[in-house]
C-alpha cells in the first residue's frame, strides 16, 4: 500500500515498514515506519499515514480477510539512522586510536 496505493503526496518519499507490535487485546497496532528525508520530510509522511490511517484498516481487514481490523499507531523509526551514527562513531574511535 505504501509503494503506490495511498495517493496522499506526503507519502511520496520513500517510506517503508519495519515492524509492527500488536497490543495484547490485539485491537491495538504500533506501525513502525522508516522515511528517507529531512525531518520535516519525515514528520509530513508519519502525519499523511495517520490520515490514511481508516482506508489502510479497511483494506487490511478486507485482505487478510478478518473481520475488524486493529487501531493504527504510526511511529517514525529512527533505530536506522541510530546505527549508522554508532557505525560512525566506531569508525572514528578505529582510526584514532
Amino acid at each position: 500500500m505504501l509503494a503506490g496505493e495511498l495517493k496522499d503526496p506526503r507519502l511520496s518519499g520513500f517510506a517503508s515498514v519495519t515492524e509492527v507490535r500488536m497490543g495484547p487485546n490485539l485491537k491495538q497496532a504500533r506501525v513502525y515506519v522508516s522515511v528517507l528525508g529531512t525531518e520535516a520530510e519525515q514528520a509530513e509522511a508519519i502525519k499523511g499515514l495517520h490520515s490514511a490511517a481508516g482506508f489502510i484498516r479497511h483494506e487490511l481487514s478486507e485482505r487478510l480477510q478478518i473481520r475488524r481490523a486493529p487501531e493504527l499507531f504510526f511511529v517514525l523509526d529512527r533505530s536506522e539512522e541510530y546505527g549508522h551514527r554508532i557505525d560512525d562513531l566506531l569508525r572514528r574511535t578505529k582510526t584514532s586510536g
